[in-house]
């Protein structure tokens, strides 16, 4: 018999925690046969009940009690002093203790990243963990680094973006050799900030063997001109949600005109339902909910905060991809190709003094 692979749940992480969660554990599991298990760390006298409604998540879910949460509000460094104990930080020690493959919340995104920071450490080579999103295009996904965990970068941490990146991208969505590119203003040499030409430079010098295509503009993300699309925290951040608020507004327009009038349900019922729920699928943000942290000795996802069932099933779908693929491993060679071109570089530079 196979056994079950196990995902560390924070319930009282998000804006609608622990029903969301509940809800979105029911969701994922909805037609599922593969064996997973769902450790459920958080206030059993809330959550026990919620379990209650879904029979079908009996034996697939297991409580572990604490009353201990870490609020929405807390900074990182309160959230590292007092939040040992809480569901936040007990679901990510669980993935340290070997009881589980990921550790997945909808909490503070700064406490998530510090706690896992404190708990896992990062692997050799990284400075900073990121965030990777899974951004849909016409043909597949972009993966998008970094979407929220460091607001300021030099251009030392993008290029481990792109390292990071390449691999994340290599192992969940099966490209063998990803394009990356650096988000800029314009796809110019001398456009963009110091910082960003800077990066740009040290790609160009390196030998890493990575497709790297110089810089891409906000639109391009979409387009899916590169697999690969890195820039920092804040910008990607910015782009993230507006991508999302753009989409939800498309989708309320589609909606409004195939609902609003006679002409509009007619048009709407001559188009197939298939077609129809391919379409709300594709626009709907819930779909892609779920941010993987990238750079630490384990794999942590972060789903939205305000997220509710059906977005927490697909972070809980991400978690899943995650554990089966080699991202790890992926990681680990890339950091190791980073390492030899900057060695290569600092003995060149040595030569030439």
């Amino acid at each position: 018999m196979v056994s079950p692979l196990v995902l560390s749940v924070d319930a009282m992480g998000g804006d609608f925690a622990p029903e969301s969660v509940v809800d979105g554990a029911a969701i994922f599991f909805k037609g599922r046969r593969r064996p997973v298990r769902l450790l459920l760390h958080g206030d059993e006298a809330r959550i026990r009940p919620l379990l209650a409604r879904h029979p079908e998540l009996a034996g697939r879910c297991e409580i572990r009690h604490t009353e201990k949460i870490v609020t929405m509000e807390a900074k990182p460094s309160e959230a590292v002093r007092r939040s040992r104990g809480s569901s936040m930080w007990n679901a990510v020690h669980a993935v340290k203790d070997g009881e589980a493959q990921v550790a997945i919340s909808a909490g503070n995104t700064g406490a998530l990243m510090a706690i896992s920071k404190v708990i896992l450490r990062m692997k050799a080579g990284v400075h900073r963990p990121a965030i990777a999103a899974s951004w849909p295009v016409p043909q597949g996904f972009c993966t998008v680094l970094d979407v929220g965990a460091n607001v300021d970068c030099d251009p030392e941490q993008l290029v481990e973006f792109a390292v990071l990146g390449e691999s994340f991208h290599r192992a969940v969505h099966g490209v063998q050799r990803p394009s990356v590119a650096l988000l800029n203003v314009g796809q110019e040499e001398l456009k963009g900030d110091q910082v960003v030409r800077d990066a740009d430079a040290l790609l160009r010098e390196a030998e890493l063997d990575m497709d790297y295509r110089g810089f891409v503009e906000g639109n391009d993300i979409s387009l899916g001109t590169t697999d690969v699309v890195v820039t920092d925290g804040f910008t990607g951040n910015v782009a993230l949600k507006t991508a999302e608020g753009t989409a939800r507004l498309v989708g309320g327009w589609v909606r409004e005109a195939l609902t609003g009038s006679l002409l509009g349900k007619a048009a709407g019922a001559l188009l197939s339902l298939g077609a129809l729920k391919q379409l709300r699928a594709r626009m709907d943000p819930n779909n892609v909910n779920g941010g993987v942290f990238l750079g630490l000795n384990g794999v942590v996802v972060k789903s939205h905060g305000g997220t509710q069932g059906p977005g927490f099933a697909t972070a809980l779908r991400i978690a899943l991809e995650m554990a089966d693929s080699r991202f790890l491993t992926e990681i680990e060679k890339n950091l190791a190709r980073l390492d030899a071109a900057e060695r290569s570089r600092t003995t060149r530079a040595q030569e030439t003094e």
